[in-house]
């Protein structure tokens, strides 16, 4: 165990042997292969409202996923309980669950050859020496700093902090046994704002995985207040066609859906629309997509997947064109290829970006709508038909007019992703998917 995992307070060493009795058992129970995915973490998060703390939340988890794999058939079960009649009574219900599951070709690990023996150790853990009395004081500094920015903010909402350990361990009957520790560290603002037109809310947050990077607090309450504060007199559109720019936070969005839509387990179940687009263009030829899962800091960094094998630097679109899918073994066997190492998801996924910032983004548009604030969850993978209520700024001659609420965009993702005029250098890293604002040539902006 290192200095960080000790720092952290996880004992490694017992959740890797947990693992390794996981299949042992079940092998003795006739599995012919079977994995084993342990999560653990550890935290607690703070709110305050009114200059005193509101909520204290501790969190102490554990979970356990078994798979065993039987003639083709596959069980699984789940517990957080380690005493050995818990894990003797889970490894018997997987595999009591596999005799009476159909026979599926694709059920399986991945080949000894595709595992991550060699995995390297990324530096995702940077353990916040934070106690919660600290954690309020912060809290409250923050709500108080921006209580005080402005006149027009009248109360705020929550403004709370977090912070969360974890381990994640990784083991199965090929021999491949991994693990790594990493952190979560989170501090967010919620404001009201009031003047004679009415209410307005709105919020900043900050996190990464290392508590030194971390957005100071006066710098959050002077953004959160600022932002707010420029949604007052919001007002709702006639409805129109015109450009759209997503703002680097909801641009983030705007490209999930993307990932979405080109994982394997979409693909196929057949619940896809770029189902059958690779090689061809969905984005302009100015348009490079890749993933960076050994990211030093990266949220979304990881050594190896869910199934163990070694995350890569995967280029999705290459000069607008689809180059592969992101899989993990079974979707990929699915579809008749290979593993791309995204089992669970993808990794830091980064689109590049052009050299204009969002001042010079607005100006590029010159009319239309940027996009702020998003609601609702209206994206359809199966068809790309996408209908979301929005909120943010009407631009005209590339300048702010006035805020906008109230508004919904609509168009086929299929179409946005192919008139993407330009990717802004604003870069927001504050997720898994890195990117700048996105200014789209046109969508139905449906208002009053």
């Amino acid at each position: 165990m290192n200095e960080i995992q000790q720092r952290m307070g996880f004992d490694t060493d017992q959740l890797q042997q947990l693992a390794k009795d996981i299949l042992t058992e079940a092998k003795r129970m006739g599995a012919a292969q079977a994995q084993v995915n342990v999560a653990a973490n550890k935290g607690f998060s703070v709110s305050a409202h009114d200059g005193d703390v509101e909520t204290v939340e501790y969190n102490q988890d554990k979970v356990i996923d078994i798979t065993v794999y039987i003639d083709n058939r596959t069980g699984s079960a789940s517990l957080s309980d380690i005493r050995p009649e818990a894990v003797r009574a889970a490894v018997e219900a997987a595999c009591h669950i596999a005799k009476f599951t159909d026979r599926d070709p694709a059920a399986g690990l991945a080949e000894k050859t595709e595992l991550a023996f060699q995995y390297p150790s990324l530096d995702l853990a940077f353990p916040w020496a934070l106690s919660v009395e600290d954690a309020i004081q912060l809290a409250c500094q923050c709500e108080r700093e921006a209580l005080a920015s402005d006149k027009r903010i009248m109360s705020s909402e929550e403004t709370s902090v977090a912070t969360t350990e974890a381990v994640h361990v990784y083991a199965n009957s090929h021999g491949f046994l991994g693990c790594f520790p990493y952190t979560r560290h989170e501090m967010s603002c919620v404001l009201i704002a009031k003047d004679e037109a009415g209410m307005q809310r709105d919020y900043a947050y900050t996190v990464s995985v290392d508590p030194a990077r971390l957005q100071s607090v006066s710098l959050l309450a002077r953004e959160a207040a600022e932002r707010t504060v420029r949604r007052l007199g919001a007002r709702s559109l006639p409805t129109t066609r015109a450009p759209v720019i997503f703002a680097a936070e909801e641009a983030r969005g705007l490209l999930g859906h993307f990932c979405a839509a080109i994982r394997g387990g979409a693909l196929y179940r057949k619940s896809s629309f770029l189902l059958g687009h690779l090689d061809k263009p969905v984005f302009p030829s100015f348009v490079t997509l890749q993933e960076h899962p050994h990211l030093p800091f990266g949220l979304g960094s990881a050594p190896f997947d869910n199934d163990g094998v070694m995350t890569r630097a995967n280029v999705f679109i290459e000069n607008g064109v689809l180059r592969r899918y992101a899989m993990g073994v079974y979707s990929a066997r699915q579809l008749g290829m290979k593993t791309t190492g995204n089992a669970g998801g993808m990794h830091n996924v980064a689109i590049n970006t052009g050299h204009k910032d969002l001042p010079a983004l607005l100006k590029l548009m010159g009319r239309g709508l940027l996009i702020t604030e998003m609601m609702g969850q209206g994206a359809n993978i199966l068809t790309g038909d996408y209908s979301r209520g929005a909120g943010g700024f009407w631009v005209e001659n590339g300048e702010i007019q006035y805020p906008v609420q109230g508004v919904t965009v609509a168009g086929k993702l299929q179409d946005m992703y192919a008139h993407l005029v330009e990717v802004g250098c604003d870069v927001d890293v504050r997720g898994n998917v890195h990117t700048g604002s996105i200014l789209i040539e046109d969508m139905m902006i449906a208002g009053s």
